[in-house]
């Protein structure tokens, strides 16, 4: 009986060791990890770990950045995960600053019609896009709902859109809403950099040669100028006037470049210049097809054919067809006096669906070509190149000079004769350029310290697209006078593209030096039903999933429950 008892305030007293020891431990830890922080990520591809530098970036912010966020309300279940992944990385982000900051709104809640109506208004004015959903009702019939999957975020003062919803063409709306997913970490950290930046980087549109005018450029100009100091430039054969630009963009040049300021384009290349290029080896315009069937493309040259290809890039001269086109309108006949239009696919304006794995197209929506033409690449040690657009597997490629004719939408087209696949019509050329003027300028040019010639460039980057009209947006009259519309979007079919995301990621790229815009390779795998094995099986995967929990906890109680009588039965 006394050894009974002896052993009974042993094991209380082990117990009340454990207890505190337990205690102790969870105190240590908690004191441990108030100076120290980790988190660890259990998932294959990492979903919720934030690059460093995204890190970097938050843990460096000194005041609130307030995230106004119009996705909250009664949405299907795609728009909900969203919602609920968009908390989830804004958390992510606050654990690593405090500066963070967020609200979810339902911009339709309340009664007052007339105050949602300026809501959407005043939303849609500050760059948010709305998404118009179809929603099934209990009766079985649909409704009408609008939403804006954005936000507005605000930082010192200063305010920017946020656009959580990446809409593309011809893709599945699961798919869409997982790439949006993928996207998220980028297009917060990066609405954040641009907002917390202190003096913006400069770019120019550089002028002279013929280049697209303020009005063509005019919607990219006002969307990048959120993020940069955008200027046009002339170099007019001042040394070392671009050096104060991150980046140059020249666009659509249609007058040839002089020797003296390619010589400036070079050396400022050799000093780590960018170089967003957008240039049209053959001139061909829709605007002769305004006044008869057909026209003439022919061969442009610009005096920039020897520098761009010792850069790396050769474009051609010859002209795209693509059977995944752009539709324009066309007249087919009269209705009374009213002219019938129709819309038919013009095999010159390719639709360039983004397929490549890389930062810069990557989850873009399809981007609008005219008139394009095919890009070689060439070997060369240090120098690198990545194709970043190219055409379906259904196209080819005519040679300059080439007749343009609107008949060609009246017949069906000649399959066949599309055989070609994955013409490059944009590419990035990154490393250590060579001079176009190594060996070519007098010594005592070359050894002028005023011009401080360079044979070679230090690593740097530049973009080759083989068409100006991607940077180019539509222009509207309104009493007389010429409006920028928005890039990428089309008048005609009234669908808007990705040609404006296209350029800004284009520009964020040669500018980024934090490696941020790497994020937005991050690919997260898409897990969905198989619905046809679910709707074939749906009554066995229902009974699987309401019964069979209920069933192993049973057996679980009853296999315990008989291990327990024979144990204290034993004793």
């Amino acid at each position: 009986m006394v050894e009974k008892k002896v052993k009974k305030t042993s094991i209380k007293k082990q117990n009340i060791i454990g207890f505190l020891l337990s205690v102790f431990i969870i105190i240590l830890l908690n004191i441990i990890g108030s100076f120290v922080f980790t988190r660890i990520d259990l998932t294959s591809e990492k979903r919720y770990t934030l690059s460093d530098a995204t890190k970097k970036l938050v843990k460096n912010l000194d005041d609130i950045v307030y995230f106004k966020i119009y996705l909250d309300g009664d949405f299907p279940a795609g728009f909900r995960r969203l919602k609920n992944e968009t908390r989830e990385m804004l958390n992510q982000f606050r654990a690593y600053s405090d500066n963070i900051e967020y609200e979810f709104i339902n911009p339709s809640e309340g009664t007052d019609k007339k105050a949602i109506k300026n809501l959407y208004q005043q939303l849609i004015e500050k760059d948010l896009q709305p998404t118009n959903l179809q929603v099934k009702n209990d009766e079985g019939g649909t409704s009408q709902q609008i939403i804006f999957p954005g936000a507005i975020v605000t930082y010192k003062e200063r305010e920017l859109p946020l656009q959580l919803l990446n809409s593309q063409i011809g893709i599945a709306p699961e798919a869409v809403l997982n790439n949006s997913i993928q996207s998220l970490e980028y297009n917060i950290a990066s609405v954040i950099k641009k907002l917390s930046v202190i003096e913006k980087p400069k770019i120019a549109f550089i002028e002279g040669q013929g280049e697209l005018d303020k009005n063509e450029t005019g919607s990219i100009a006002t969307s990048l100028s959120e993020y940069y100091s955008v200027e046009r430039f002339k170099i007019n054969h001042k040394l070392k006037s671009l050096d104060k630009f991150k980046v140059i963009i020249i666009a659509k040049p249609d007058s040839v470049f002089d020797e003296k300021d390619k010589f400036i384009i070079d050396q400022y290349v050799m000093k780590g210049g960018k170089i967003l290029w957008l240039i049209d080896p053959v001139f061909a315009s829709m605007d002769s097809l305004q006044t008869a069937n057909e026209t003439m493309g022919i061969s442009r040259l610009l005096n920039i054919e020897d520098m761009l290809f010792k850069y790396g890039v050769r474009l051609n001269y010859n002209l795209i067809q693509d059977l995944n086109a752009m539709p324009i309108p066309v007249k087919t006949g009269n209705l009374g006096t009213q002219a019938q239009l129709d819309y038919m696919p013009w095999y010159f304006f390719p639709l360039i669906m983004p397929t490549e794995k890389n930062a810069i197209v990557n989850n873009l929506n399809a981007i609008k070509f005219e008139f394009a033409s095919s890009i070689d690449t060439l070997n060369n040690k240090d120098i690198s190149t990545t194709v970043l657009l190219s055409t379906s597997k259904y196209s080819r490629t005519l040679k300059t000079p080439v007749l343009i004719s609107l008949e060609l939408m009246r017949k069906k087209p000649e399959t066949t004769l599309f055989d070609k696949s994955g013409l490059p019509v944009a590419v990035l050329v990154e490393g250590k350029f060579p001079s176009l003027y190594k060996n070519r300028v007098p010594e005592e040019i070359a050894k002028d310290k005023e011009i401080d010639f360079r044979e070679s460039s230090v690593a740097t980057r530049m973009i080759v697209i083989s068409d100006g009209d991607v940077i180019k947006n539509q222009l509207q009259t309104y009493n007389g006078v010429l409006y920028p519309l928005p890039l990428g979007y089309d008048k005609y079919t009234r669908e808007t593209l990705g040609n404006k995301d296209f350029i800004l990621n284009c520009v964020d790229y040669l500018c980024d030096e934090t490696g941020l815009i790497d994020v937005r390779s991050r690919e997260l795998k898409l897990r969905l039903l198989d619905k046809t094995k679910y709707t074939s099986n749906k009554l066995f995967w229902q009974i699987t999933n309401t019964a069979l929990p209920v069933f192993l906890i049973l057996a679980f109680g009853i296999i315990q429950a008989i291990i327990r009588k024979r144990k204290y039965s034993k004793a």
